[in-house]
């Protein structure tokens, strides 16, 4: 792909407005982001909206930071993307990765849980997390504290992809800075934000789908009633997904999403 339609495809992904399906419907129609951007304005006017493409200088501001962190970027509809997550309507139109992306060719299983595990489940996401590995699946989660960390841990040796919610180039949480830098050497770090994006609360369920989009299925291995997990366990489950859950004492709270999944 020639470098001027990648800063073209950048400026229509960054556009207000323009979701991951509109994104999907303009380069079906305009096949590339050059066209769809001239018709952008127009296309706009019918609809009675106006919409302004992002600028050059950003999308090469945002290219550049890319660059210097070290990230490639993976445009839908390249052969790099990965093919399960390419099924789905609104997969991201692009994704910073950092790591081996081999691994993206591979089966993989997302591991999510919450953040104030007890020691137990973490012992055990990270002992499944291993066994699952060791039988050729790629364990993904989310990086967070707790379950996610633990299942990171136990597969690092055989691949582990880290979906982030902020951009590619910060540690969140920090704690985990680590287990970060083990992630973008033994395995794959995916972010959808630009870098320099700081995570916020609305960040997170829109990550959960691409967590999700990725997976076979899901593992949710402790998760109170309200666990944002089981937005990833429900985005997982529409998208056609086996979903899967460790259940525990009725009377544990911790245990509560778990057992109404079951």
């Amino acid at each position: 792909m020639e470098h001027s339609e990648k800063l073209a495809r950048i400026r229509l992904i960054r556009t207000q407005n323009v979701g991951p399906m509109t994104y999907k419907l303009l380069m079906r129609r305009y096949e590339t982001a050059k066209d769809a951007l001239r018709a952008v304005p127009e296309l706009a006017k019918r609809g009675g909206r106006k919409l302004v493409p992002a600028s050059l200088a950003d999308a090469e501001a945002e290219f550049a930071a890319n660059e210097e962190a070290g990230a490639t970027l993976l445009f839908r509809g390249t052969e790099q993307y990965p093919r399960q997550l390419d099924m789905f309507d609104d997969a991201p139109a692009l994704l910073s990765a950092k790591g081996n992306l081999h691994l993206l060719q591979k089966p993989m299983l997302a591991k999510v849980g919450v953040r104030n595990a007890s020691i137990n489940a973490m012992r055990l996401s990270e002992k499944l997390a291993s066994e699952l590995g060791a039988h050729g699946y790629v364990i993904v989660s989310g990086l967070a504290r707790g379950i996610d960390t633990a299942a990171h841990n136990g597969a690092l040796d055989n691949g582990t992809v880290a979906v982030i919610a902020s951009g590619i180039d910060l540690v969140y949480p920090q704690e985990n800075s680590d287990l970060f830098d083990a992630i973008v050497e033994r395995g794959l770090l995916l972010a959808e934000m630009p870098p320099g994006t700081q995570p916020t609360p609305r960040h997170f369920p829109i990550r959960n789908r691409i967590i999700a989009g990725l997976s076979y299925g899901v593992i949710v291995v402790e998760a109170a009633g309200k666990s944002g997990s089981l937005i990833t366990a429900r985005e997982t489950g529409e998208r056609g997904g086996e979903v899967m859950a460790i259940p525990g004492s009725p009377l544990y709270p911790r245990s509560e999403g778990c057992n109404k999944l079951i």
